[in-house]
């Protein structure tokens, strides 16, 4: 029977390709010489160093956009909230894998409202999909594609 697997996934190796170029272009940028900005890996949190909370906004857009630049969705950086320590400011952003139970529900939910004729099962942090025709599946991932959720998904284990 065919199936497919909904999934929330980051590369860890290009999270740290981004935050590496990220720091480089820190070192290129004029208005950033001389300050203490930079960006620190920790597992999966990125800790972003600055000496203001205007200059902390500004990292943070580099990182956002270098983490594009290496195909990693946006949706799933989760910015906190900017926190001042002495002369610095630090801002922990998480990134976020895995599919919440909650949003699991969700997605279960719409496809069920569509009367597609596939069955949806949580396993663990994904969500299996089986269907007898593979253009039944196609209609799932279509759906699922249209509706803009706030979660970054990626479909993978396409198995016909």
């Amino acid at each position: 029977m065919p199936s497919f697997d909904i999934v929330s996934e980051v590369n860890i190796h290009e999270l740290s390709n981004a935050v590496d170029q990220a720091n480089r272009e820190i070192d290129i940028r004029f208005d950033l010489k001389g300050s203490s900005a930079k960006f620190e890996l920790e597992q999966k949190q990125v800790k972003i160093t600055a000496d203001a909370e205007f200059q902390a906004n500004q990292l943070k857009d580099i990182l956002v956009a270098k983490l594009i630049k290496r195909s990693i969705d946006p949706k799933c950086a989760d910015v906190g909230d900017i926190q001042g320590y002495g002369k610095v400011v630090h801002l922990m952003v998480g990134i976020r894998e895995g599919l919440e139970q909650s949003l699991s529900k969700k997605i279960i939910k719409m496809i069920k409202a569509e009367k597609l004729k596939v069955q949806t099962a949580i396993q663990g942090e994904k969500l299996r999909v089986t269907g007898k025709k593979r253009d039944d599946l196609q209609q799932a991932i279509a759906l699922i594609k249209a509706e803009s959720l706030e979660w970054p998904l990626q479909f993978s284990n396409f198995r016909d």
